[in-house]
């Protein structure tokens, strides 16, 4: 086997993963194979991105067509066709007003960027003092030094907290009444009220966005109370603040709509997407901005960039050309409706293991759950971390932030997939469960 220790692992405990590597070999449809030809269901769509399963014909056929006809071409002072092809396809699918698209590799870049944008557009606007950014705590805004400032995962911010933006940080939409709850909690609402308080703290004419995940997922799944994100956008459009949707997950399908936006009928600012648009195949992120704030900055010499930002690779040939299949497969299997029809299923599915040893929460919406389990006397995390390894060697990938497992299968699942998952992350708990009570002993 290839040797391991040239490869520092993101997010990966290295000295455990690779005392006990979980390698995987190859991938089709909602299943993975590994080296020994074991099959494990995908169950985190790779990593949110996988809506259309693996190996999606459609999409491998278009990469190899284009890397046959241009395989890079720079967005600096020149152009190709497929990236204004795909600005135009996400502008028309956009909630009404946001149809000016920058393009990124990442989330984490997206969200970065749309930080910068907002700080472009008040100082075009003259209101240069416009920098604290409002996010909210649990939140998870990518890796970037921005994105990083405007999340609320601790261990992201630890190390680097000394080189942050300022920023500022709404409370978490969870509540332990809301613990079994299916869907969106019918109460809690007024959580949104506390933008007011840090609006007078503040002032909102030093306050440039507010940044907010409509469902947190990467945390563990926290659903938005309803009204919640509606008392949001009154609440900014009222003191004139820009309102900003990290959609990196929810966007492309997995609450059963294009958009959260469209789902929740709010309309922000600006969207920050990523993942599914490419269906994993190749990195590629962005920004769908509202049209004002991309013309406030269409002023100075015309010989001169307008914005003095951007990467090597926006609008990279292959990433673009993968995003235009998968905008294709979408529209053509129908799987934001397919995600709809699957929801009941699922959320039955995951709502059963609410009596499995030491959960003590079940969230979901569309193709997206929490599994929250009771954390371990010695520590957090700790059972999460056996519970996610236990479901790998039960025949399911999943992932565990803190102690809740999460499921998010592809779309094209199907119920008998989803009773696997379910069923086999089962039986993980009840090992992580048997293994605390043996640690105890």
């Amino acid at each position: 086997m290839t040797a391991l220790d040239a490869f520092w692992m993101p997010y990966t405990a290295n000295r455990q993963f690779k005392a006990a590597p979980r390698l995987v070999a190859s991938a089709a449809g909602v299943r993975y194979r590994t080296a020994d030809g074991r099959e494990v269901l995908d169950g985190i769509s790779g990593l949110w991105c996988v809506g259309a399963g693996h190996g999606h014909p459609r999409i491998a056929e278009a990469m190899k067509r284009q890397i046959d006809r241009l395989d890079f071409s720079s967005s600096f002072q020149v152009g190709h066709a497929g990236a204004f092809e795909l600005a135009e396809r996400l502008a028309a699918l956009a909630p009404p007003g946001l149809d000016r698209v920058f393009l990124v590799n990442s989330g984490s870049e997206g969200v970065d960027t749309a930080l910068k944008l907002a700080l472009a557009y008040w100082r075009a606007r003259g209101e240069g003092q416009r920098h604290v950014f409002i996010g909210r705590e649990r939140g998870f805004h990518g890796v970037g030094f921005g994105g990083i400032s405007v999340g609320g995962m601790l261990n992201n911010r630890r190390a680097f907290g000394t080189a942050l933006l300022r920023s500022d940080h709404l409370a978490a939409t969870w509540r332990p009444d809301q613990a079994f709850v299916r869907g969106q909690p019918p109460h809690g609402a007024e959580l949104a009220d506390e933008l007011e308080r840090l609006v007078a703290l503040h002032d909102a004419s030093n306050i440039a966005a507010v940044i907010v995940e409509p469902v947190a997922g990467s945390t563990g799944v926290l659903v938005p109370p309803a009204g919640y994100l509606q008392r949001l956008r009154e609440i900014c459009t009222r003191h004139g603040l820009l309102l900003i949707f990290d959609e990196v997950i929810t966007g492309f399908g997995r609450l059963g709509g294009m958009f959260a936006a469209e789902v929740f009928g709010v309309v922000p600012d600006m969207i920050v997407f990523a993942k599914t648009v490419t269906n994993g195949a190749a990195p590629l992120g962005g920004v769908i901005v509202r049209r004002e704030l991309h013309d406030a900055l269409m002023h100075g010499p015309p010989h001169l960039a307008e914005l003095m930002h951007g990467y090597t690779c926006s609008g990279h040939p292959l990433a673009c050309a993968a995003a235009l299949a998968m905008l294709d497969v979408l529209h053509e299997e129908a799987l934001p409706a397919r995600v709809r029809s699957l929801a009941p299923c699922f959320e039955n599915a995951v709502h059963a293991l609410a009596d499995a040893p030491g959960v003590v929460s079940v969230r979901n919406i569309g193709l997206a759950a929490g599994i929250e389990l009771q954390a371990d006397r010695a520590g957090p995390g700790r059972r999460g971390t056996r519970a996610q390894a236990a479901c790998f060697e039960r025949g399911v990938l999943t992932r565990a932030p803190g102690d809740t497992l999460i499921l998010a299968p592809p779309f094209v699942s199907t119920p008998a997939d989803i009773d696997a998952m379910v069923h086999a992350m089962r039986r993980a708990i009840e090992d992580s469960a048997e293994s605390a009570q043996e640690s105890a002993a």
